[in-house]
This record gives C-alpha cells, structure tokens and sequence, in this order.
C-alpha cells in the first residue's frame, strides 16, 4: 500500500519536491483520525505559489488533477521513487 511505497521512496521535502515525486497522505478519517501512516499516494505535478498540485488515482473513484496547501494537515510527506 501507500506505506510501503513511502518506506522505499527517498524522502524529500515540500520545498524540494519534483514533477514526477511522489505525495503522500494520512487521511483524517471521521472515526480513527490520523493514524501516522500514509493512507494513499498521488504524483507531484508541480509546485507553484504555496500549492502542491497532484495527479490522483482514486479520488471520488477516479483519476483527478487535485490541489493543496504546502501545509495541508493531511498530507503525510513527499518521496522519490527508485526509477
């Protein structure tokens, strides 16, 4: 899952982060809150202004351009992938 992507990935920070690393996010859920593992991964698009603009699969069961604040709570941290 997402955790284990994130645990091969080389961690970078929202400064650093690159078209093609790798997002990911500890979703508060409802009823358990943050768990402190990453519950689901997009692709870094860019980063521009503050903002951290994603490639999604699964978001509302589908593929989406989505966008967020460098400090959104929810997002877990950032990785390059080994490719």
């Amino acid at each position: 899952g997402a955790q284990g992507l994130y645990n091969i990935s080389t961690p970078v920070s929202s400064a650093n982060a690159r078209p093609g690393d790798l997002i990911f996010f500890d979703w508060d859920d409802e009823d358990e809150g943050q768990d402190g593992a990453a519950d689901h991964v997009g692709i870094v698009e860019k980063v521009e202004g503050g903002i951290v603009y994603t490639v999604e699969g699964n978001s509302g069961n589908a593929c989406r351009e989505r966008q967020y604040a460098i400090g959104h709570a929810e997002i877990y941290g950032y990785g390059t992938p080994a490719y």
